[in-house]
C-alpha cells in the first residue's frame, strides 16, 4: 500500500512538470511575399538572439492558418501579416513595427494600432497598356492618395508620382501564380510551373532582380517535403499531440526558409 502511494506521488510530480513546460506564447505570423514580413525578419532574429522566444508561424501551412483563425476569433482580432500576438493574453500588434515597439509588446504593454491604409494600391498597368488605361489608373492612384491623407508623413514620402511609376520598367504580362498547394504538388506540376515561369521571365528580362528559377523550385520542394513529413508522422501512429504545439515547434525550422523567401520580394508586378 505504501509503495502505491509513493508511486502516485512520483507520477503526479512528473505530470505536473510536463504540464508546466509550456511553449512560448509569443507568436509571429508571416507569409511568403509579404514585404513588411521581410522587413520584420532581421528584427525578429535580433530579438531571438537576445533571448526572446518568439515562434515563427508561416501562413502557407494549414495548421498555422487554423491557429490564426482561432486566435482572431478568441480575441476578436482581425489582421493579415505580419501579426504579433501573445496567445495567453491576446495582446498583439498588427502590421510592421520597429524593434522598440516590439520590445514593449514583449514586456506586456498594450500597443495602440497605427493608422491603417485605406484600400489597396492600384495595380500598375502592364507594359504596352493604352493611354486610356494609364489615365484610368492615374485617377485610381490619385484617389488612393487622397483616401490616405491620415497616414504619417514618412509613409507619404515613400509614394512616388504617377508619372514616375509609369516610367519605371513594367511587366508585359502578369506573372504565373506561385503554387500554394505545397503538400500535394507533384514533380510534374512543379516542372510545368517552372517552364511557364522561365518563359515569363524571358519575356520580361527587362525587369530587375527576378529570382533564379532553381531557387524557386528548391523552395517549393522544401516546403512540400516539410509538410509531407509532418502529415506522415501523424499517419504513422505518432503520439497524439496538440496540432498547435507541433506546428509551433516546426515553425522554428521554418524560420530558416524565410531567408530563401527574400528573393520573392522582387517577383512579379509591383
Amino acid at each position: 500500500m505504501a509503495k502505491e502511494e509513493v508511486t502516485g506521488v512520483i507520477e503526479e510530480s512528473i505530470n505536473t512538470e510536463e504540464t508546466e513546460e509550456e511553449l512560448s506564447p509569443w507568436y509571429y505570423f508571416f507569409s511568403v511575399g509579404c514585404g513588411f514580413c521581410k522587413k520584420a525578419e532581421p528584427i525578429i532574429e535580433e530579438l531571438q538572439k537576445e533571448g526572446h522566444d518568439i515562434l515563427l508561424l508561416d501562413m502557407a501551412e494549414p495548421d498555422n492558418q487554423q491557429l490564426n483563425r482561432e486566435l482572431q476569433t478568441e480575441y476578436g482580432k482581425k489582421c493579415g501579416t505580419p501579426w504579433f500576438i501573445n496567445a495567453e493574453t491576446g495582446k498583439g500588434i498588427c502590421g510592421f513595427r520597429e524593434k522598440d515597439i516590439l520590445e514593449k509588446w514583449l514586456d506586456g504593454e498594450d500597443i495602440p494600432e497605427p493608422p491603417r491604409v485605406n484600400g489597396r494600391l492600384p495595380k500598375l498597368p502592364l507594359m504596352g497598356a493604352t493611354n486610356k488605361e494609364e489615365i484610368a489608373w492615374k485617377k485610381e492612384y490619385k484617389k488612393f492618395i487622397e483616401d490616405n491623407q491620415h497616414m504619417p508623413d514618412d509613409w507619404k514620402k515613400q509614394l512616388k508620382s504617377a508619372d514616375v511609376l509609369l516610367k519605371n520598367p513594367r511587366a508585359k504580362s502578369d506573372p504565373p501564380n506561385y503554387p500554394t498547394n505545397f503538400a500535394t504538388i507533384t514533380d510534374g506540376e512543379i516542372e510545368e510551373w517552372s517552364k511557364i515561369t522561365v518563359k515569363w521571365q524571358e519575356e520580361n528580362s527587362h525587369l530587375k532582380n527576378l529570382p533564379p528559377i532553381d531557387k524557386l523550385v528548391e523552395q517549393i520542394k522544401n516546403r512540400r517535403k516539410q509538410l509531407q513529413a509532418q502529415s506522415g508522422q501523424a499517419a504513422n501512429g505518432a503520439p497524439s499531440v496538440d496540432n498547435t504545439k507541433i506546428n509551433a515547434l516546426d515553425a522554428k525550422v521554418q524560420a530558416l526558409e524565410v531567408k530563401i523567401d527574400k528573393i520573392m520580394n522582387h517577383f512579379g508586378v509591383k
